[in-house]
């Protein structure tokens, strides 16, 4: 498994790489350039540090930058606001909130979860581990209790499950956005030994691994999913996450019909959600 400081290097160079230094207002240079993106140098002019310093991070030559330079070269990087929480993860510069990875469900969350019946939900934890589910999500996309607790994973289910890996009709992305909320994760929990085994088995497959290697980074609160359902066909659901004040481990995901036709599928299998 890459340590944090070999992610440092190779997040720094992918995210200099992917510039143009034209849409940076940087003046053009007579020398073909043999790489994409900004050069070193320029990267280190915009961070207000030496070309050096820069050379060393992205060699993993064990730097610790400062909170300071952390928040410049996000700002000479044009980092996403995810891409920038990222990389105080990995400098370590953000601050510990001392929050103890959750491994079961807060029962007053499951209790919510239940609750939240008619509509399909579920509590998860930072490494989509699914702690508690209501009937309907489980009609929705499959009875959890069926299976081994270490196998109650969205991610692992995504990937290796037979039933559900052919569910998403848009496969790809939402692999892509499982990956993207992971490697965040992983940079927020470096050493959360049940999140690097996770990593680490789902990078045996090809398609995860082709996927990390991007190092996208994105929180996705909310969105739409399409699936396939094997009773009720087709439909679309829109989902929403929300995270807990005091137990800010275990978030939970709601989900709604995105359509008409889509409310009288999810009719058809879960019950009646409005």
């Amino acid at each position: 498994m890459i340590t944090p400081t070999e992610e440092l290097a190779a997040f720094l160079r992918t995210r200099r790489e992917r510039l143009d230094p034209g849409d940076l207002g940087l003046p053009a240079r007579r020398q073909a350039r043999r790489t994409p993106g900004l050069r070193r140098e320029e990267v280190a002019e915009l961070a207000g540090v030496s070309v050096d310093y820069v050379v060393r991070l992205e060699q993993g030559r064990g730097l610790r930058p400062s909170a300071d330079v952390v928040a410049a070269l996000s700002r000479a990087l044009r980092l996403t606001p995810a891409e920038r929480t990222y990389l105080f993860d990995l400098t370590r510069q953000r601050p510990d909130d001392a929050v103890e990875p959750a491994t079961t469900a807060v029962p007053s969350l499951a209790r919510l979860v239940a609750d939240l019946s008619p509509l399909p939900a579920m509590l998860m934890n930072h490494r989509y581990d699914i702690l508690a589910w209501n009937g309907e999500m489980a009609a929705l996309l499959l009875d959890f209790g069926t299976l081994p607790p270490s196998r109650r994973n969205a991610m692992w289910l995504c990937l290796r499950h037979p039933e559900i890996r052919d569910y998403y009709v848009d496969r790809e992305r939402v692999v892509r956005e499982g990956i993207a909320h992971l490697r965040a994760a992983w940079a927020a929990h470096p050493e959360d030994p049940a999140l690097l085994g996770l990593i680490a088995e789902c990078t045996r497959d090809e398609e995860f691994a082709r996927l990390w290697a991007e190092r996208d980074v994105k929180a996705t609160g909310r969105g739409s999913k399409v699936l396939r359902h094997p009773a009720a066909g087709v439909l679309a659901v829109d989902f929403e996450v929300l995270l807990p004040l005091q137990d800010t481990d275990q978030r939970v995901m709601i989900g709604r019909p995105a359509d008409e036709a889509s409310r009288a599928a999810l009719r058809s299998c879960v019950g009646s959600p409005g």
